[in-house]
């Protein structure tokens, strides 16, 4: 079975944060893409793209998967779902890489993951105003996007240092090539002609 790499996709998720990445997943061929849904009925993104998830959240097997994504979504600060408490736990547990961007680093920080986990959000602030519990004050660092034993967290303004992480974490491409991508996109710095 090939390894797959899973989007969590619900009605209002921010379309734009994952774009880069399953951009350059999909390209590489390394990995299957696979979207993931509450259930199989249709979603609309922020920007009104309908997608129908592949899956559900029950059917994500751990043992099939190299990365889990929870894209940003004003959902995340209404409300917290169990099942995905549950399957971030199942996949931490395999050593899947997790990446949650955005206000998706809410639930990342309301599952427990970030206790002893080096982590950032959009402000630590912004965590400990939404996330009661949250006493992880220590491990919060304070850039674009950091990764700790396979848990990338983001800022809703670091899609492209997120996708960056990512890649280096499924080692879909040379570092060179990461680092000549991420100062294309970045950067604007157009790789020199041989």
């Amino acid at each position: 079975m090939e390894s797959k790499a899973y989007l969590l996709i619900f009605d209002g998720f921010a379309d734009w944060e994952p774009a880069p990445v399953f951009c350059e997943i999909g390209r590489s061929g390394k990995l299957e893409v696979a979207t993931v849904g509450f259930s199989l009925q249709k979603v609309t993104s922020m920007a009104g793209l309908r997608i129908t998830p592949d899956v559900t959240i029950a059917e994500v097997d751990p043992n099939g998967a190299a990365f889990f994504m929870l894209p940003g979504g004003d959902m995340w600060e209404r409300k917290s779902d169990s099942s995905i408490s549950f399957l971030l736990h199942r996949l931490h547990e395999s050593n899947v890489l997790i990446g949650a961007i955005c206000a998706a680093t809410l639930e990342i920080a309301r599952s427990g993951l970030t206790r002893g986990i080096r982590h950032t959000s959009n402000a630590k602030s912004y965590l400990k105003a939404m996330v009661p519990g949250y006493r992880d004050d220590d491990f919060y660092v304070d850039e674009l996007a950091v990764c700790d034993r396979n848990i990338i967290t983001a800022s809703g303004l670091g899609s492209l240092e997120f996708a960056r992480e990512v890649m280096q974490g499924l080692k879909i491409y040379s570092k060179e090539d990461i680092e000549m991508w991420f100062n294309m996109f970045k950067r604007g710095m157009m790789p020199a002609r041989t």
